[in-house]
């Protein structure tokens, strides 16, 4: 303002020099609010910086302002420093600067570039917030996640607070003033780095030494030096392994072998096994099929059980071999975990490992002792089980079963109306009829024991294969028509297809109650006394004896010729035989 009293003293001045020398008199005229300038440290007082920029009056700046997270505020008259004008002039006639929105500044144009460039820039982190910690970037304050702190998650993060560390930029908003940061990014890179070099020196087939980091239900990691390996828990060892706790603690130093290396993702499978020698070597003359051994139940399952014969060699009996009787249990009722039993070998499978064994086996079968004991024809007495819509289940000794067919609960009633009187817990007395031990059937009959033990029913006579008899229709169903023998006690079922030789004839309803009909007899069984016959056979039978006795179609008679001449003879002879009576 001196400066402009002098010139007004001579020669009036024009308004284009009073502006020029009222900029002079503030300075540099490319001075702005808003932007970074560099200024002269003047004084240093309690807890501020007194800073000349080349204006009218100094600015002061807060000692505080240029110290940071991990460095101390070190400054001194005559250091140059870069400060943020906001006002050239404030109401005390101060310039109001920041050392902290200078830095900010200058961060920010780094940090883009860097974020650009994809480049890592240095951090420190000085504060812990919700979700996570804030970073300094030199002035710029970035928000760490919790998530990107580590590879791994981390309880304790204060070793690694106020120390400066690299991170990676994942987001920038300049307008909001956001800044996204990852340490976890640039670990993963740098491991990346480390594990690609130490898999090149690694190959597979090595052994080589480990120690064992972590432990999971499928496996453990075993540290290589640097690097990380899967031994799974199949190949710990040769015998069943149920957790690799078992076997392995944390810590455990270890000798592996590398099974395979994965190069493109970097894995590596190991095994300690195969540093052993394989029991299933020789499997097949160490273990021969129907051999007998002594073993330990090491698991059970809903299809079976597993022995351990010895360590690494395992055998599975199977749910259909483990009893003769008992079939719809569950293999836990039967055996349980570290029992020893003997089983037999059924079979031997070196390829696939597998050795299927018996343990019904090594007992005797039942249904062969039952017959020994009690042969057909002999009497037996058992429980009443179960009933069903075709007979009787008994329960007999040797826990098997025997079953009485409706046909054979009376001779002379319907077996459905018969089994009505019997009941489950009933003692009942039966006979033998027949023991079938590859199915493991028992057949019994009731009505073979009336009658004080008579087993053949009244007038049976001498029923045989091929002889012809007369029946009455006892009842007409879907699938035939039941008959009782004329003469006899005994009873049979004839089938639709037995009913005629002409399909379109083998119709039931053709049949009506109480209606006779003469059959053939198929098949009779004179130990059970059950009856088998067949229209159809007869018919069958009639027209191969019309055919040989009156002639033969091939010398060109029909048929219908041949089996009416037939039925006319047959005619004849009968109407003789009532003329000589």
């Amino acid at each position: 303002m001196a400066q402009i009293a002098a010139e007004t003293a001579g020669a009036a001045p024009s308004r284009e020099d009073f502006a020029k020398l009222i900029d002079e008199s503030f300075g540099d005229g490319h001075l702005q609010e808003g932007a970074v300038v560099k200024g002269t440290v003047v004084g240093v007082e309690k807890d501020v910086a007194v800073i000349d920029v080349g204006l009218k009056t100094e600015g002061r700046v807060a000692l505080r302002e240029f110290a940071g997270p991990g460095r101390n505020a070190e400054i001194k008259v005559g250091d140059t420093v870069e400060v943020y004008l906001e006002r050239i002039e404030n109401a005390l006639g101060e310039a109001v600067l920041s050392r902290d929105k200078a830095r900010r500044e200058e961060s920010w144009g780094k940090l883009e570039k860097a974020f650009q460039n994809n480049e890592k820039v240095q951090g420190i982190i000085f504060n812990q917030v919700k979700g996570g910690f804030t970073v300094d970037l030199d002035g710029a304050v970035a928000f760490l996640p919790r998530s990107q702190v580590d590879i791994r998650p981390i309880r304790d993060v204060s070793p690694l607070m106020n120390n400066p560390q690299p991170f990676q930029i994942l987001k920038m908003d300049r307008r909001r003033g956001n800044i996204v940061v990852s340490r976890r990014t640039v670990l993963e890179e740098t491991r990346a780095e480390q594990r690609q070099e130490l898999v090149q020196n690694l190959e597979e087939g090595q052994v080589i030494d480990g120690v064992v980091k972590n432990i999971t239900d499928y496996g453990a990691f075993v540290d290589l030096g640097g690097i990380d390996g899967l031994l799974h828990v199949t190949d710990i060892a040769w015998r069943r392994v149920n957790h690799p706790s078992e076997v392995l603690n944390i810590g455990q130093q270890v000798k592996v072998k590398i099974i395979k290396i994965n190069h493109e993702t970097h894995r590596i499978s190991l095994g300690m096994k195969q540093l052993l020698d394989d029991p299933w070597q020789g499997i097949e003359a160490k273990y021969p099929v129907a051999a007998r051994f002594k073993g330990r139940v090491t698991n059970i399952t809903d299809y079976g059980a597993f022995v351990e014969l010895e360590p690494g060699i395992e055998g599975l009996i199977h749910v259909s071999e483990m009893s003769w009787t008992k079939k719809n249990v569950h293999p836990g009722k039967i055996v349980s975990t570290s029992q020893e039993v003997e089983v037999q070998v059924l079979e031997v499978d070196p390829v696939k490992r597998r050795i299927s064994l018996g343990l019904k086996q090594t007992m005797r079968n039942p249904w062969e002792v039952f017959v020994e004991k009690h042969p057909p024809g002999s009497e037996v007495e058992g429980e009443v089980k179960n009933k069903t819509e075709f007979g009787l289940f008994l329960g007999l000794d040797g826990d098997v079963d025997g079953m009485v067919h409706l046909s054979d609960l009376d001779w002379k009633r319907p077996g459905e109306q018969v089994i009505e009187e019997y009941k489950k817990g009933d003692k009942v007395r039966a006979q033998v009829l027949d023991v079938d031990v590859d199915k493991e059937r028992i057949s019994l009959g009731i009505k073979q024991l009336a009658d004080g033990g008579t087993v053949a029913p009244a007038e049976a006579g001498e029923l045989k294969k091929g002889a012809v008899v007369t029946g009455e229709v006892t009842d007409v169903k879907e699938g035939g028509i039941d008959v009782k023998i004329v003469g006899t006690d005994l009873t049979s079922f004839i089938k639709r297809s037995e009913l005629a030789r002409d399909r379109s004839e083998q119709r039931p309803d053709r049949f009506a109650v109480g209606q006779k009909v003469d059959a053939r007899v198929v098949q009779y069984d004179r130990r059970t006394h059950k009856v088998t016959v067949s229209i159809k056979a007869l018919e069958v039978a009639e027209e191969k004896e019309a055919i040989a006795q009156y002639g033969s179609s091939d010398s060109g008679a029909t048929l219908g010729d041949i089996l009416g001449t037939a039925l006319r003879r047959k005619g004849e002879e009968g109407d003789k035989g009532e003329g000589k009576e």
